[in-house]
This record gives C-alpha cells, sequence and structure tokens, in this order.
C-alpha cells in the first residue's frame, strides 16, 4: 500500500481516541526495542548450552544490537525527515518484525548475532520516530507532555522487564520464544498505524549523511573489539593495539568531519551543545542509568542461575525490583519537575541510584537476598526519578533547529550507555572469573571454557572453585556500577548545580 507523502504540515487535527491511540503504537514499538536490550541476560545461560557459545559469541550476541543501534541511530533521524517519520516507523516495525522470527529460528551462534543485528537496523529506524510521531500527533502543550511522560517511563521499564519477560517465557517454551513474542505486537503496530496514523510528511530535500554513519559505527564497532580482547586470557595484544587504533582514528575522524560540516551543513552531531549544562547533565544521566541497568541485570541473572541453580524465572523475579522502584517515579517525576528542578531529580536521583549500588555490595558480602532486592529497589527508584525528566534537559536546552539532532543524542546516550556497560563489565565479569578461579588437580581440563560449563559440568571440585571466583566476578560487576553511579551523581550534580527548585529548566519548551 502505497502511503501519501505531504510536503508541507497540512495534516488534519486528529481526535482524541487517535491520538492515544497513536500513543499506544509508538509506546509498543517502544516498549520491544528496549525489552530487547535486556530480554536476552535471562536467557543467556540456555543460549550458551544450546548453542555452544562461547564467552565472546555471549558478548557478541547482547552487544551486536546496542552497537548497531549507536552507530545508525545519528543518521536514522535524517531519514525520517527526508522520507516522513510515519514511513521510516512502518519499514523499521517491519524488519523489526522479520529479523525477530530469523532470531527465534537461529541455529548456530553466528546466525543469532547477524539477527541481533538486522533487529538493530529495524530499531533505529524506529526510535526517532517515536518521539517525532508524538510530536506530530499531540498540538496540546499539557497532552504532549503528559504523552512524553509516558513514552519516558515505557523505556524505563520495558528496559527492567526484560529480564522478567524472558523468565517467563523459558518457563513455558524454547529459547526462541523470546524473540516471537515481538512478532504479534508488530503486527497488531502496523495494522493500527495504517487506520489512525497521521499523514506522513516529508521533505525530499534533507541530507542523509551515509559517510559519517559508518565511521561512527566502525569507531564503535573497534572500542568495543578493545574492550572484549582486553579481558581476555591470554590477551591477543596484536588484535588490541589494532583495534584501539581503528577505534581511535575513526571516531576522531568522525568528529571532525562534524566540527567542519558544522560550518558548511547539517552535521549529525553538533558538538557545541554539549555546552549547555541542562543539555550535558541529561546525557550523562540517561548514558549512566542504562549502564546501571544492563550492569545489575546482565551479572545478577547469570550469578544466580549458574551458582544458585534458580530458574530464568526466578532470576529475573530478583531484578524485577529495578522496575518496581523506578515506575512510580519515572511516571510522575516529569509533574514535579516545574517546582523541584533538574537537579533534585536527576542529581537527586543518581545519589540515590549509587546508595543502592553501595548496598548490593554489601548484601552480596553479607549473603543477604532481601538485602540486595531492597538495593535494587532503591537503586531503581533514583534511575526512574533521573530518567523521567532526562529527556526534558535534553530536549528542552537545545534551539529548535537541534531538536532532531538532540533527539538523535539522547537515544544514542541510552543505548551506547547500554552498549559500554554491556561490553565493560561483561568483560570485566570473564576477566575477574578467569584471573581468579583456581581448578584443583584432576580439573584442568576446564580451563578456558566459559563458567556455564564448568558450573553445569558434574564435576562437584570443579564446580565449587568456579562458583567461587563467579562470585567474585559478579562482586566485581556490582563494584563497577557503584563506582560508575557516584562519579555519575558528582558529574551531573555539579552540570546542574544553578537547576534548583523555582528555577526553569528547559530554555526552549516548545522543542517537546
Amino acid at each position: 500500500m502505497t502511503l501519501p507523502t505531504v510536503h508541507a504540515d497540512t495534516r488534519p487535527a486528529l481526535s482524541a481516541w487517535q491520538r492515544w491511540t497513536m500513543l499506544a503504537i509508538v509506546s509498543s514499538a517502544l516498549f520491544l526495542i528496549a525489552l530487547d536490550n535486556t530480554i536476552l541476560y535471562t536467557a543467556l545461560p540456555t543460549l550458551t548450552a544450546e548453542l555452544g557459545a562461547s564467552s565472546s559469541q555471549q558478548l557478541w550476541i547482547i552487544n551486536a544490537y546496542p552497537l548497531v543501534i549507536a552507530g545508525l541511530l545519528p543518521g536514522s533521524g535524517a531519514l525520517g525527515d527526508r522520507f516522513g517519520h510515519k514511513r521510516i516507523f512502518q519499514i523499521g516495525l517491519g524488519i523489526f518484525g522479520v529479523a525477530s522470527i530469523l532470531a527465534a529460528f537461529s541455529g548456530s551462534s553466528e546466525m543469532l548475532i547477524a539477527s541481533r543485528a538486522l533487529l538493530a537496523v529495524g530499531a533505529a529506524a524506529m526510535m526517532p520516530a517515536t518521539l517525532a510521531l508524538i510530536r506530530l500527533t499531540f498540538s496540546v502543550e499539557r497532552e504532549r507532555n503528559m504523552a512524553i511522560a509516558v513514552w519516558a517511563a515505557v523505556a524505563t521499564v520495558g528496559m527492567a522487564l526484560g529480564p522478567i519477560v524472558s523468565g517467563v517465557l523459558l518457563e513455558f517454551f524454547w529459547w526462541g520464544s523470546v524473540f516471537l513474542v515481538n512478532v504479534p505486537i508488530v503486527a497488531a503496530a502496523l495494522v493500527l498505524m495504517l487506520v489512525v496514523g497521521p499523514v506522513n510528511i516529508a521533505n525530499p530535500g534533507r541530507h542523509w549523511d551515509w559517510l559519517s554513519s559508518a565511521q561512527v559505527m566502525l569507531g564503535l564497532t573497534a572500542a568495543v573489539l578493545a574492550i572484549k580482547t582486553i579481558a581476555e586470557t591470554p590477551v591477543d595484544w596484536l588484535r588490541f593495539v589494532a583495534s584501539t587504533v581503528v577505534a581511535v582514528v575513526m571516531l576522531t575522524v568522525f568528529a571532525r568531519r562534524q566540527m567542519r560540516l558544522n560550518r558548511t551543513s547539517e552535521p549529525l552531531v553538533d558538538f557545541t551543545i554539549f555546552r549547555n549544562r541542562g543539555f550535558s547533565g541529561g546525557v550523562i544521566a540517561a548514558g549512566a542509568s542504562i549502564f546501571a541497568i544492563v550492569g545489575v541485570q546482565l551479572g545478577t541473572t547469570q550469578r544466580f542461575q549458574l551458582v544458585e541453580g534458580f530458574s530464568p524465572l526466578e532470576a529475573g523475579l530478583i531484578v524485577s525490583a529495578l522496575a518496581l522502584g523506578s515506575l512510580p517515579f519515572a511516571l510522575f517525576g516529569g509533574a514535579i519537575l516545574h517546582r523541584v528542578g533538574l537537579l533534585t531529580l536527576i542529581g537527586g536521583g543518581m545519589v540515590l541510584a549509587a546508595m543502592g549500588a553501595l548496598v548490593s555490595i554489601y548484601a552480596v558480602l553479607d549473603d543477604s537476598l532481601v538485602l540486595l532486592v531492597i538495593s535494587f529497589a532503591v537503586l531503581g527508584a533514583g534511575l526512574g526519578a533521573s530518567m523521567s525528566v532526562a529527556s526534558t534537559a535534553i530536549m528542552g536546552n537545545v534551539p529548535p533547529r537541534r531538536a532532531g539532532m538532540a533527539a538523535s543524542i539522547e537515544e544514542v546516550a541510552y543505548e551506547f550507555g547500554g552498549l559500554v556497560g554491556v561490553a565493560t563489565l561483561g568483560s570485566l565479569l570473564t576477566l575477574v572469573y578467569t584471573r581468579v578461579l583456581v581448578l584443583p588437580a584432576g580439573s584442568e581440563e576446564y580451563a578456558g571454557q566459559a563458567p556455564a560449563a564448568v558450573l553445569e559440568s558434574g564435576d562437584a571440585p570443579a564446580m565449587a572453585a568456579a562458583a567461587e571466583a563467579f562470585d567474585v566476578a559478579y562482586l566485581g560487576v556490582l563494584i563497577g556500577v557503584a563506582v560508575v553511579m557516584v562519579l555519575a551523581a558528582v558529574a551531573s550534580s555539579w552540570m546542574l548545580r544553578r537547576y534548583t527548585p523555582g528555577t526553569e529548566s528547559q530554555a526552549y519548551p516548545e522543542n517537546h
């Protein structure tokens, strides 16, 4: 079916039920995008056993998704402007649905990694369009603010619920169900978009800078490879040096190209907007929040399944405390922003999150599951408060001509935070485990094998040694999360120190 293309803002006003149905459509798509960031954490031990994935392949199965999204996002907003956000959203939905089917029936680790990368292509196409379609649909400011609050809450809760949804599905179905669950939602969203979606508005004169997108993706891929390589035992120093050089060169070339384009045309990223402290504070909060979520979920779900013998559902329920803690603050943070200011919600939220992360370390040392769950709830509350208004801080503090760019940077901050979290903390988990593991005599055959292989080997002495090493590695992950949360709390509070109660939180509220 051919969609109409409009070159001017001639769209008719949508009725109330159409507007809120549109919000449900884009929110359901955003929920799937966020869910797929974390849904494999609970399923990873099962995937490892079924597909025989190595430690390196496990990280790429997780990392392929946020890596491709982060690389494509800066340019995908421009594609939406050029061809229309409705059209790009529908194309992204279709790609996401097809990739979900391919991932569900992958017969090898390599096929699953490729399918996850294709999933990311669809997600990257949809993400900027979700916010743009809200802006096109809601013309009344109060309604639009509420819609954006729901949008932010859905993104936060979607990531937090990933391990739980995965645990429930694995309790009754095979691992491919964690991908097939996307398909009916995608089909319903495609049909509803045809029925109630706004008119497609395109700008054929908008340029897509494919070269910059390729540069940033290559740089990010090389950076992730360098992080993964340094965590291996033994370290492949040639690959580490080569990937580090490629990362530095490509990201430097990308930055220089953006600064040059800023003087002559439209860059993907205008680095001068980071001079605004409200904008930068929001970016720090967005990236650090996702870093903490993926770190806690990745380490916790694996630790309790592999070491304690929990089922995927039981492991998912432990980290559900993040969602329970974050949901009320994510929903109501925007409603009280005008009274308490960005410093209280973002800076204070980061401080609360840091406290929760520090308590989680004590809970592990004390071997208290109850205290660990409470610490995750506190961590989630702090993250919910900060993420609820991070979008407002980012979008509301750039000039209107940079609104689309700000939206892309916001989404890159979320994806890059998750990407760095998985790459660094996943590599830290492997690094500490391999360095601490001391296998008993007669079990040397397990040296160099993935933790899951040793912990499920049936060799009691080897399993005991692996469990002890994995506990130390998990503690290292929580310490890493706590360090980042403390640094983010200090940085965001300093950046936002002038955004106190009673002060304006945004210079350009019309950007929303």
